[in-house]
């Protein structure tokens, strides 16, 4: 059997047996792909694949400058791989499960000052109904901490501006209630009243924000409008920082922890420590500037 035969049924077998998402199946596909590879090279036959040898190829990965987030990810469509191996008699037993996945650190997020959130803002072009739409998009994302998709998914039922709360439908659909201010608030009602219903052309879309066309505005719709964004007001970010820099902000301002995971939507509080790390950081930095 040739490499690319056992790749391509290793690759339909991870879709229609294990039900793995098309994601996961193909980043276990390219990985299984180098190891073979690697295998034929060495001219080890797949049937001998021993503990040594597997824990040399990840060393030579290693040597050869791979992160452990890929090397821990390689490994993994390797027990993958083994795993499908076995069931098919290739191997007796998926000898990749003996090996250790390497440690991988958590980095902290990238966060914005509010002074670079204020100029990635002011750069928008609200001249026009899209850039009307996008200063009320962003502003929003920011203010309540938003995932791209929440703010896709978002209904305009669901924002109630006399409360100024608006109703997330988050992970795993959970919802959750979060306040935003008087500059979203402003923000919001300009797009409704002046933008929303031209750009609909008057027919019954029940998201908020919509695209050129009328249409519930996709993800991909909202990461081209901040790439061009970022590139305008020169402050290096993604849409997922403004989330980042609304929990550090809101931490630094002396909210309790607890009450930003409620507002974040975490479901574990762990997740939301990381900012209390960023925070921290950034105080050090500042310790060190005006402290020498």
């Amino acid at each position: 059997m040739t490499i690319d035969t056992l790749l391509e049924q290793f690759y339909a077998d991870l879709l229609l047996v294990k039900r793995d998402s098309a994601q996961t199946a193909m980043t276990y596909k390219l990985s299984a792909e180098e190891f073979l590879h690697w295998l034929a090279s060495e001219q080890i036959k797949l049937k001998s694949v021993t503990v040594r040898d597997l824990s040399y190829y990840l060393a030579k990965r290693k040597e050869d400058g791979t992160s452990d987030v890929t090397m821990a990810k390689d490994l993994s469509g390797i027990r993958a791989l083994g795993e499908y191996l076995v069931r098919k008699g290739y191997w007796e037993e998926n000898t990749a499960l003996i090996l250790d996945r390497p440690k991988v650190g958590k980095g902290l997020p990238k966060v914005l000052s509010i002074e670079e959130v204020d100029k990635l803002l002011s750069g928008i072009d609200k001249s026009t109904p899209l850039g009307i739409r996008d200063d009320a998009l962003f502003e929003l994302i920011y203010s309540c901490g938003l995932r791209i998709s929440e703010a896709c998914t978002l209904m305009t039922a669901n924002v109630h501006m006399d409360e100024r709360i608006i109703l997330v439908r988050g992970k795993g659909d959970k919802e959750r209630f979060v306040p935003f201010g008087e500059k979203a608030a402003q923000k919001i009602q300009y797009y409704i009243d002046n933008v929303r219903s031209e750009l609909t052309k008057g027919r019954t879309v029940p998201e908020l924000f919509v695209n050129y066309k009328g249409e519930p505005i996709s993800r991909k719709g909202v990461w081209k409008r901040f790439q061009a964004l970022e590139a305008a007001s020169g402050v290096t970010a993604k849409v997922h920082t403004l989330r980042h820099s609304f929990a550090t902000h809101l931490l630094s301002g002396g909210a309790d922890l607890r009450s930003v995971q409620e507002l974040l939507g975490h479901s574990d509080l762990e997740t939301t420590t990381i900012y209390t790390h960023v925070t921290n950081e950034q105080l050090s930095e500042a310790h060190k500037k005006y402290f020498k």
